[in-house]
């Protein structure tokens, strides 16, 4: 691969989707389990279904000739009650930024955000992007402008 060539992800690509993101997941420490775990069909479905509202959601991939995709990041809006600071009633959310290890350390994952957020700031109302960055991101994410938040994020599991 020499030169880099971003794609938006189509639905066929919902496969792939899922790969990364438990290439991703693992890389967190996450017990991703193998292939049949039951999170990735959930995720596969999600994927799936999600590829088909382009004003919505936007996903952009690179592709290896021999391997597939290989890198990818992922987007979706957001509902959003305005602000003093951001009238704009959609947020963009940006995650599933992954790139298949063989593949690492040469811009990929750079260019699939960057063409997500043309794609937030060209085709979509939205006033802020979210994400949560991981420590191996954190310097991709500042360079591209993001910044910390005044409030980190807290989360409550709910079990069923």
């Amino acid at each position: 691969m020499t030169e880099i060539e971003v794609r938006r992800a189509k639905p066929d690509d919902a496969e792939a989707l899922v790969h990364l993101r438990g290439l991703m997941l693992d890389a967190m420490g996450m017990d991703v389990g193998d292939e049949n775990a039951p999170w990735r069909a959930v995720a596969l479905r999600y994927f799936s279904e999600q590829l088909t509202v382009p004003s919505t959601f936007a996903a952009f991939v690179v592709d290896d000739p021999s391997v597939g995709v290989v890198a990818g990041a992922v987007g979706h809006l957001n509902s959003h009650a305005p602000s003093p600071t951001d009238f704009s009633l959609v947020r963009g959310t940006l995650y599933n930024v992954s790139t298949d290890p063989g593949f690492r350390r040469r811009g990929l994952a750079r260019a699939c955000v960057i063409a997500l957020l043309d794609w937030f700031r060209d085709e979509t109302p939205v006033g802020q992007i979210e994400l949560h960055a991981t420590q191996d991101g954190d310097d991709l994410y500042r360079s591209l402008g993001f910044v910390d938040s005044f409030y980190p994020a807290q989360r409550l599991l709910i079990t069923r």
